[in-house]
């Protein structure tokens, strides 16, 4: 595919796993990308070093999703160096496996802070700058509609950020910009829990774990011109892992 020549697409937490994946995909249609990171450099290096040697642009853009401020930075250094964006894609996240009895108040504000603040950040400031007929993209997870034990703080945070695009999709419409999120099931990445690896491809009628690739198509799809129509909407790419959590959940126990 070739539809996104040039536009401007930024991807937070795109130094590795899905977000990497997601800047790659994106690049390979065309876009220039602006890979965010927060502390890896070498890693965001990487990323733009293997897509420009497949003979596509990108940058690397440090700044910390969790701060305001940092989060306007990112988007001021983008538009300096590149342009103005066109795909905004609010990636970065973190996971935590506990019961609800067993966190802690540090806990909840970690998971919080960044997956709830940091994403309402990144589309608040993709809100304000990107082009008119954009397109804005989270991700959330398919824990949202099938829950799992020692998945709260997780499922939560991400169920703000649904409630965050449906919203936004009907505040910008009339700029034609679409938001979205896709919501993954277990991927195979660092974030995903030992219990997940070790469950959920016998839930998906694949026998798998996703890839970071499947998540990255399902955001380029969501990015590209064929999608204008698609808009505050959660596409589920899970395999159909949601067909299968509940008797593994009963299954598994607590833990």
């Amino acid at each position: 595919m070739d539809n996104l020549r040039g536009k401007v697409a930024v991807v937070t937490g795109a130094s590795q796993g899905i977000g990497r994946a997601i800047a790659e995909r994106l690049a390979r249609d065309g876009a220039t990308v602006a890979v965010n990171f927060i502390a890896d450099r070498d890693k965001a290096d990487d990323v733009v070093q293997s897509i420009t040697s497949a003979g596509g642009k990108a940058v690397a853009i440090e700044g910390d999703v969790r701060n305001s401020k940092s989060v306007r930075d990112v988007f001021a250094s983008l538009e300096k160096q590149v342009g103005q964006p066109d795909i905004v894609v609010a990636n970065a996240g973190v996971n935590m496996n506990k019961l609800v009895v067993d966190t802690t108040d540090e806990d909840f504000e970690h998971i919080f802070s960044v997956n709830a603040r940091g994403t309402f950040f990144v589309l608040r400031e993709a809100a304000r700058r990107v082009r008119d007929g954009g397109r804005i993209i989270a991700i959330s997870t398919n824990f949202t509609i099938q829950p799992r034990s020692g998945i709260a703080l997780y499922a939560a945070s991400k169920a703000a950020v649904e409630q965050f695009v449906k919203i936004l999709a009907r505040e910008l419409g009339a700029r034609r910009i679409s938001v979205n999120a896709v919501a993954p099931g277990p991927t195979d990445t660092s974030m995903v829990s030992k219990q997940s690896r070790d469950t959920a491809p016998a839930a998906t009628p694949f026998g798998r774990l996703g890839k970071p690739d499947d998540i990255a198509n399902a955001v380029a799809l969501l990015a590209s011109t064929d999608a204008a129509w698609i808009n505050g909407q959660i596409l589920g790419a899970d395999g159909g892992a949601w067909l299968g959590w509940s008797a593994l959940d009963r299954t598994a126990g607590s833990r």
